[in-house]
């Protein structure tokens, strides 16, 4: 049993805890700890939610007729009925000199923006939307880097019940158009260049040939993030700004249309997955205000792209008052420590980040307490991709011995969370603390049946308010209702291999539809990547499963620090460190060198297009790589050719 690593303090004293009492008192129950919430979350399905709505004072323009109509599939759940809201003026409710938004960048520019500030310049940007015809139900779209350009335009779209998208400015013109061809956009924000790395990339060729492909475009709107541009037929920020306009109020369904966001696109065309309102909003306020602690006093700073959703998450935080720290650029520029002077010079209480930013953090040798004393920090962050059970002895032990390390896992989808953290209960090494509140998360083995203490599929058997609305041009919703419905009919089935332990926690083992199956025994990635990481000359690795002798047998392939070699005892060393910390049925069957892997925009591995090259298949969509071109370090390897009747 993995041990605990962090216990919580004052329990009490967080919202988390404060909310328990409060169902505790006004339904006559009594609940121990946070599972028995936890149960009475997911038992009391519409009564939890319509707490949830009091507890953080939802500003509903009309209240709602009915918190949870069932149907008998639960995408045809409808919630919060008759309900309406205006998402911008909840989100900017507080309306003071108090810090909304510190800006920062790589070349060390730094900005501020109060909650008023904030509220002003978004009425302007709304006013001026209004004057370019933009109307409810209209996209509007970004590609901006994470700074108030990209806060202030997605605030003021949504503010007129438009719908809001974006893309990370690193997105090749193929991928962006891969997705916003899709969603026909009328207006495209566009910053003049992002940095990244101590590089400035100019955008506008990227912006022109984006505007030329997508043909719904009609106005390009020029961020200054780098200089003052002058693009022709274009609009500069600037002049799209209306100063001294009211911040619009108009009232929108609970159920409007908030986000457009896209799948990565490794197995085809990206998704056009559609989030509405008012279940976004509950979800993330949840996820943000109890589960995280987050509340008006502290300051949030998750290092992320406008690219991923972590982005959409974090903006939510402008809901309970808080402060956001924007970072525009590499977190490792000018140097790895860059994050973590950050987290002191702005006494971040919340820091959130990519678990492979840890893992890099920790195979550098850099020890960030020996440089920060982090004295405000209470919760680190770490989600897109599963955080190994070492890299929890690194933050407490290099960072710091008693902050909270919430693994989170989530994803697009649902634009927020399955399993998550929680103040009021111990962190156990190498878990995701516990299922949130409200999602009835179980583990299906192969024949649909709930198994507790083993590896299956993750799903969520009850419908939830920040389920998708559906896909864009999808009306049947058969797109949607394939993508995760069919593998077990009426239940959520997210494409995750997890494991929910005796004390609650879960454990992730990576996507199912990456999973090894060598002999028909199914073994998630990260049962492999976890041992790896116990082997200091291997900086980075990809394991899939190779067609061969009319089984699957298992190919790893490695990326080794600077002159190191992938010689015989190598090898062993890696076969062996899998074998005692997996199983022998864990070991590759093969071994092979490679200078870089390939990962999506988010970063992510695309363990599928690798073993798409590997097999001999076409890649589906390779605009959404990060780094294409590593793909041809796997194809038509020699060491995978053998003759037929060689054993694997």
């Amino acid at each position: 049993m993995n041990h605990i690593i962090w216990t919580p303090k004052n329990p009490e004293n967080t919202a988390m805890m404060r909310f328990l009492r409060l169902i505790e008192k006004k339904h006559a129950c009594t609940l121990p700890d946070y599972a028995a919430l936890h149960a009475w979350s997911v038992q009391h399905t519409a009564l939890f939610w319509k707490e949830i709505s009091l507890f953080f004072d939802i500003n509903f323009e009309t209240p709602p007729q009915c918190i949870l109509k069932q149907s008998q599939h639960i995408i045809d759940a409808l919630w919060f009925e008759g309900a309406t809201l205006n998402i911008t003026q909840h989100l900017l409710k507080r309306d003071d000199d108090h810090t909304a938004l510190i800006c920062i960048n790589e070349q060390g520019s730094r900005e501020v923006l109060s909650y008023h500030v904030l509220r002003e310049q978004v009425a302007a940007c709304a006013a001026g939307l209004k004057t370019q015809g933009i109307q409810a139900g209209d996209r509007v779209a970004g590609i901006l880097p994470n700074n108030k350009y990209a806060i202030i335009a997605m605030l003021a779209t949504a503010s007129l019940g438009a719908l809001w998208s974006s893309c990370s400015p690193d997105f090749g013109v193929a991928a962006a158009v891969d997705r916003l061809s899709q969603i026909t956009p009328k207006i495209l924000f566009i910053a003049d260049g992002y940095q990244y790395h101590g590089k400035i990339y100019d955008l506008q060729h990227k912006g022109e040939a984006i505007r030329t492909a997508v043909a719904s475009i009609t106005q390009l709107i020029v961020c200054p993030t780098h200089a003052q541009p002058t693009w022709p037929n274009s609009l500069n920020w600037h002049a799209l700004l209306h100063p001294n306009h009211p911040l619009p109020n108009q009232a929108f369904a609970f159920h409007h249309p908030w986000y457009i966001l896209f799948s990565s696109g490794t197995t085809g065309q990206p998704k056009c997955i559609v989030h509405g309102t008012g279940g976004t909003l509950l979800q993330h306020i949840k996820e943000l205000g109890l589960h995280t602690d987050l509340n008006a006093n502290d300051i949030l700073f998750f290092h992320t792209t406008c690219g991923w959703m972590m982005w959409n998450w974090m903006v939510s935080g402008l809901a309970l008052g808080a402060t956001l720290v924007l970072y525009d650029g590499s977190p490792m520029y000018p140097t790895p420590e860059r994050m973590f002077h950050i987290i002191d010079n702005e006494a971040v209480t919340i820091f959130g980040t990519g678990a492979r930013f840890l893992a890099t953090i920790e195979n550098q040798g850099i020890s960030p307490k020996a440089f920060s004393s982090f004295s405000t920090l209470k919760n680190i962050l770490s989600t897109g991709s599963p955080l190994l059970p070492q890299q929890y002895g690194f933050v407490a032990n290099h960072i710091k011995q008693d902050v909270q390390l919430s693994s989170i896992s989530g994803g697009t989808d649902i634009v927020s969370c399955f399993a998550l953290g929680n103040p009021i209960s111990p962190v156990y090494q190498g878990e995701l603390q516990c299922a949130g509140l409200g999602m009835q998360v179980q583990i299906f083995n192969e024949q649909g049946l709930a198994i507790e203490n083993a590896v299956g599929e993750l799903v969520c058997t009850r419908a939830f308010p920040a389920m998708p609305l559906g896909f864009w041009n999808d009306p049947d919703r058969i797109k949607y209702k394939q993508a995760y419905f069919e593998r077990f009919p009426g239940v959520w089935a997210h494409g995750d291999m997890a494991k929910i332990t005796t004390h609650g926690g879960l454990v992730i083992y990576g996507r199912s539809d990456a999973v090894l199956n060598p002999g028909g025994v199914r073994i998630g990635t990260a049962e492999i990547y976890r041992p790896l990481k116990n082997i200091p000359e291997i900086i980075d690795s990809v394991v899939i499963g190779q067609a061969w002798l009319d089984d699957i047998r298992i190919v790893l392939f490695v990326k080794l620090r600077d002159n190191i070699v992938l010689d015989d005892s190598l090898k062993i060393k890696i076969s062996q460190t899998i074998r005692h910390e997996a199983s022998p049925r864990h070991v590759p069957a093969k071994i092979l060198a490679v200078p870089d892997i390939p990962r999506t925009l988010n970063e992510k591995i695309v363990e599928i297009a690798v073993r798409q090259c590997v097999n001999g298949d076409p890649v589906e969509n390779i605009n959404a790589l990060a780094n294409p071109e590593a793909l041809e370090h796997f194809k038509n390897r020699p060491e995978l050719m053998a003759d037929a009747t060689e054993s694997p």
